[in-house]
């Protein structure tokens, strides 16, 4: 057993109490096969030195092509033209969620499996609603780069009562910890994004995770991963890049005429945010102004960030300079935080998209210039789609897109005539935190009622609101008393016994709530239909030729397709199956 070994067991063994044994154990065996770590390089090679994973937040699949005549020729382009794009792959989870997405692309497995079943959920043992990687064990190395609860627009992040995270409430391996295990600790695996949970979830159990804390302006990591920063990343923080966008605004890349949008700047179903505005230039505003970064977020400077962050890491980290494979996941966010604000269809999604291309033109070219593209193997896809803006359907002529009002849910005569039939006098809904609803446990308990009962007749009366599609008790989930149709599916797959909550709300197509903690914005995904499902799946590099392949694929395909590349076991929960082009078969 080589030092470096011993070294990386130690650590794994030491610093991460939390990390299941499964992972120790397997380590412990790969580390005593013959052979498995006696060559600083590994037997057969053909590896590709670096894997590029690159994650779009809310990037719905039409969305490059659609906005194609903005884009240049080194970002999308450059994927498409030498690569494998899989034009129809989608997920087949109801709750299209960052960090549901996030964990299924790095397990390659449904939330019923990985147990990521939310951005939030209700923990009936702590009573309370908690954040998904929230863990009070390992606090944030920056002091006060926890989530101002004052500025903070993400209604989860607000949820966690700790500053500290780690990704120990993943339940199945991802393919980072797979690379990790298959190369007995020798590769180098990291997350970046401006989100905790876009970072976290990629880089698993065995990488390591940064992202942007609105609080400082900085790009921070908690004691999971270190016990002090590298000096590479003291240094980037007190360069304060950041700042540097102070006083400054986001204005259009191209000329007004250029855009499909162009001359539908203002359209009054988009959110006008305090001090960004509704029409180019959206300021990000002064150095003292407490929302100023999280205007960044809002706009292709998170996204700008996050590259800078990302490339002087592949530099300072000297990603892909060996034999042994390194792994970078990079997920960039202003897609989806536009997307919310803005819509899909608006002036400020479409210049979006064209910066969006440079920022992935000069990531492909360091890339290029620091490993090569040759020997790095790219793979580019999406957490989850978006919806369009009900007002822009509207404008357009579909009927039945909406805005959802659940605060009147408990206060309906439906409602009203329920809890009068079980006696309840007091509220029976405790809670809805999307996409579950939590009944009050303790009402129905003290009046000794059939829970299952309620949660049945509750959900019949749901569906009859206009605007909700189906509602499925969770006890019907664990009993299999479900009809067979590809949306409770979809719920199944997103059910977790643990976790889930009573009964699970799916609103009709294009109708959704916009309520973001008391901010009201233009669109929000979350939803089992195909515009929150179809993403795009690109592999790109690595010697691969360009094709478009249309059979239908998944994004849990991807990490099960990283493995077989490599020679590794597919991570532990995997449903999904290797792409047989990507690997020449």
């Amino acid at each position: 057993m080589t030092t470096l070994y011993l070294s990386f067991l130690n650590h794994v063994l030491t610093r991460r109490a939390c990390l299941p044994l499964t992972f120790a154990i397997a380590f412990l065996i790969a580390a005593l096969t013959p052979g498995a770590a006696g060559s600083a390089e590994p037997e057969g090679g053909g590896h590709p030195k670096l894997i590029l994973q690159i994650t779009v937040d809310a990037l719905r699949a039409d969305l490059p092509e659609r906005y194609a005549s903005v884009l240049g020729d080194g970002g999308f382009k450059r994927l498409w033209n030498n690569g494998i794009t899989y034009s129809n792959a989608n997920y087949r989870h109801a709750n299209t969620e960052t960090v549901v997405g996030h964990t299924s692309l790095a397990t390659g497995t449904v939330p019923a499996r990985h147990g990521m079943i939310g951005n939030v959920w209700f923990d009936r043992e702590l009573g309370r609603l908690i954040y998904n990687i929230e863990d009070a064990r390992y606090r944030l190395l920056t002091a006060g780069a926890d989530v101002d609860k004052q500025t903070e627009i993400d209604p989860t992040q607000k949820a966690a009562k700790v500053d500290g995270r780690s990704p120990t409430a993943i339940l199945t391996s991802t393919f980072s910890d797979e690379l990790a295990i298959h190369f007995n600790g020798r590769s180098k695996i990291f997350g970046v994004s401006v989100k905790d949970r876009g970072a976290v979830t990629l880089a698993g159990q065995t990488g390591k995770a940064f992202w942007f804390s609105k609080a400082t302006g900085e790009f921070v990591t908690s004691t999971y991963y270190y016990d002090e920063y590298p000096q590479w990343v003291t240094d980037w923080n007190a360069g304060k890049p950041a700042g540097k966008y102070a006083d400054q605004a986001w204005e259009l890349l191209l000329e007004p005429n250029a855009y499909q949008f162009g001359g539908s700047d203002d359209q009054d179903f988009e959110t006008d945010f305090p001090g960004f505005g509704r029409t180019f230039p959206h300021a990000w505003g002064t150095a003292d102004d407490k929302y100023m970064t999280t205007r960044l977020t809002l706009s292709p400077a998170g996204d700008e960030l996050t590259l800078d962050f990302a490339t002087t890491l592949m530099k300072a980290e000297g990603l892909g300079q060996d034999e042994v494979p390194d792994f970078l996941a990079v997920s960039f966010s202003s897609t989806d935080y536009v997307g919310h604000v803005f819509g899909a269809s608006s002036l400020e999604t479409e210049d979006n998209m064209a910066r969006l291309d440079r920022t992935l033109a000069n990531l492909l070219n360091v890339v290029d210039e620091h490993v090569g593209l040759e020997d790095t193997l790219v793979v580019l896809s999406a957490d989850h789609g978006q919806p369009e803006v009900p007002g822009h359907l509207n404008e357009l002529g579909v009927s039945g897109a909406n805005y959802f009002d659940v605060e009147a849910l408990d206060k309906t005569p439906a409602i009203e005539a329920l809890k009068k039939q079980f006696g309840i006098g007091e509220e029976l809904i405790e809670a809805f935190f999307q996409p579950y609803l939590y009944l009050n446990d303790e009402v129905i308990k003290e009046k000794g009622l059939n829970k299952a009962a309620i949660e049945q007749t509750l959900a019949d009366t749901l569906m009859q609101f206009e605007g909700i599609s189906v509602a499925i008790p969770s006890s019907a989930l664990r009993s299999g008393a479900f009809p067979n149709v590809p949306v409770i599916n979809a719920v199944l797959n997103n059910f977790h016994p643990k976790r889930s909550g009573d009964i699970y709300v799916v609103f009709n197509p294009n109708v959704f709530i916009n309520d973001f903690d008391g901010l009201e914005v233009a669109s929000v995904h979350g939803s089992p239909w195909r515009y929150d499902t179809h993403v795009p799946v690109i592999f790109s590099g690595y010697g691969l030729k360009a094709q478009t392949v249309s059979r239908p694929i998944a994004p849990y395909d991807i990490a099960p397709t990283l493995s077989s590349l490599i020679g590794a076991k597919a991570p532990s929960g995997a449903v999904g199956e290797p792409l047989s082009e990507v690997l020449g078969h």
